[in-house]
């Protein structure tokens, strides 16, 4: 089987390190908000599309250095380029954006936003593709494409957001280009939790070491049906969860957890 080791990738537009079978990306260029630039976004979709082969990693924290997640698209590196471009060069860069998303939605392990300060444009985006998010009081969340004269219809976003906040909530934001403020996003369930910014790390590593000593072949079943499910009845999901949780039953995680619970200890999961 084709398997990677991530902890020996050595990406060139960002941090990456792996410990615990937990990889922390972070945005690493603080001194802007840590803005994306087309490189970033190209090495991000790779890195997320490899992860599926990466046996070293269960769960993912993404977040951004010093106090800020992520300012959008970087002004100079992308959105003056964008001006300049044919409609060719238009959609391969709005697919190319849009396959981050997909890449972050269809890999195994579930992800964990860890946001502080700035969290706009892309960088918004990608929080909200995560699979959990954990803020803090001073964050602030923004579908700002409305203020640069774009539409709110930007890498999915008018497909997930409504299905976390709500149709309204999310309406408001798209068209208005206002931030969410960590509030809100707390009441709203955009954020799991609302804690200190010297907390922030390690409430978010503490769920993802959570989720990685877990069955991880179960967690990756668990990602795979909430995002398959959108388009599915209520009949489609049974049939789809039927057999994904009759595949887990055949699994050494499954067993090994009843063989715990007769020895009144608990399980230790190995993914398999």
């Amino acid at each position: 089987m084709y398997k990677l080791k991530a902890a020996e990738w050595r990406p060139q537009h960002f941090k990456w390190e792996v410990l615990d079978r937990v990889g922390t990306i972070t945005l690493n260029r603080p001194e802007r908000k840590n803005p994306l630039t087309l490189e970033s976004y190209a090495e991000l979709r790779d890195m997320f599309h490899k992860l599926q082969y990466a046996e070293d990693v269960r769960a993912i924290v993404f977040t951004g250095a010093g106090g800020n997640f992520c300012s959008g698209g970087d002004v100079h590196d992308i959105i003056g380029p964008l001006t300049k471009m044919d409609m060719g060069g238009l959609i391969a860069f709005t697919r190319m954006t849009g396959n981050l998303v997909k890449e972050m939605r269809t890999c195994p392990q579930p992800i964990i936003a860890a946001v502080d300060g700035i969290c706009a444009g892309a960088g918004a985006i990608i929080s909200m593709a995560s699979d959990l998010r954990y803020g803090t009081p001073e964050c602030k969340t923004a579908f700002l494409f409305v203020r640069v004269g774009l539409a709110g219809c930007d890498m999915g976003a008018c497909a997930i957001l409504p299905r976390i906040i709500g149709q309204g909530r999310a309406s408001e934001l798209f068209y208005s280009g206002r931030a969410m403020t960590a509030q809100e996003g707390q009441a709203w369930g955009y954020y799991n939790d609302i804690v200190p910014k010297d907390k922030l790390q390690e409430r978010a590593q503490a769920m993802a070491k959570e989720i990685a000593d877990g069955p991880y072949f179960a967690h990756s079943m668990t990602k795979k049906c909430l995002h398959q499910e959108w388009n599915q009845t209520i009949e489609q999901a049974l049939e789809t969860e039927a057999e994904a949780q009759a595949i887990c039953m055949q699994t050494k995680d499954f067993t090994r957890a009843y063989e715990a619970f007769v020895a009144k200890k608990k399980p230790v999961f190995e993914g398999n």
